[in-house]
């Protein structure tokens, strides 16, 4: 019998809340059911024992309304923001046995120059517009140290060929389409092989085909390179698109999980149900 692989990423008990909390709140769950505003204190609960855990070459979505704590899980992932409590534990860091909230301001910085991607919603937020495809590629090699300009331009030739971009190399991004922009953004983020890819609605805002081409892109890349990901989504369509499993995200914590395509054929909670209904 094959043993499970030890997960790429393992989220343990992640709170974080913004306010300095209450015994109300902290006792009684008041944040936990339909909000996740304390009507004692006035904190928000952003996250409320988040747990779940990412396994090599799988893809998660995590979706939910806007306000129910992605983008606060995404910044905490990322190191941009502390938890309240709970730990993270990353393959990439001391082989997953310490908590990244062990590690050392430069420590944090080698994870997210090596070992972590993340591609945004508006590309604008990791791109220069003013620089070529191939100068914002580069830009992350030499985050991550490295000098060698003929290797460099060798590797962001390669990748923006991989995202349709060839011939691109030496043209202002400022120039490109949305959807161009956004490939340029996942070439610059897998530029140093990171085991772990997070997206941040990467489709959002892009016309239908090209967002069915962009999903097709970045599942080659699943396939090609083995990295694990992250999605973040309020679109079930991405999800069954490209998604293996999801955690459905309300008001802070997860209120159901599982086989994408089981949550959207047989959604048990009624907030799931409701996030379908509305995507159809």
């Amino acid at each position: 019998m094959m043993s499970k692989p030890r997960p790429v990423l393992r989220v343990q008990n992640l709170t974080k809340r913004f306010g300095p909390g209450c015994e109300r709140c902290d006792t009684d769950g008041v944040a936990a059911a339909d909000d996740n505003i304390c009507p004692g204190c006035g904190t928000v609960w952003a996250l409320r024992d988040v747990n779940f855990e990412l396994y090599p070459r799988e893809i998660i979505g995590v979706i939910g309304e806007s306000g129910a704590g992605k983008s606060t899980l995404l910044d905490i992932l990322l190191g941009d923001q502390m938890p309240t409590s709970g730990d993270v534990f990353f393959s990439g860091f001391c082989d997953g046995e310490r908590s990244i909230w062990a590690a050392t301001a430069q420590e944090r910085r080698y994870l997210c120059d090596f070992e972590i991607g993340i591609v945004h919603q508006d590309p604008r937020k990791a791109l220069y517009g003013a620089m070529t495809a191939g100068g914002n590629v580069v830009e992350r090699l030499l985050a991550a140290d490295q000098r060698h300009v003929g290797k460099m331009r060798r590797r962001a030739t390669e990748l923006l060929e991989r995202m349709e971009l060839r011939g691109r190399l030496d043209h202002k991004v400022g120039t490109f389409s949305s959807g161009m922009q956004q490939r340029v953004q996942i070439a610059k983020a897998l530029a140093n092989s990171p085991s772990l890819l997070l997206l941040d609605e990467p489709t959002t805002g892009l016309d239908v085909c090209v967002q069915a081409r962009t999903l097709d892109l970045l599942r080659q890349v699943q396939r090609e390179t083995g990295v694990a990901m992250i999605i973040v989504t309020h679109d079930w369509n991405v999800l069954r698109l490209l998604a293996g499993r999801a955690v459905i995200l309300k008001s802070g914590r997860i209120i159901e999980r599982g086989p994408v395509e089981r949550l959207f054929e047989d959604p048990v909670h009624p907030y799931t149900q409701l996030l379908i209904h509305s995507s159809l």
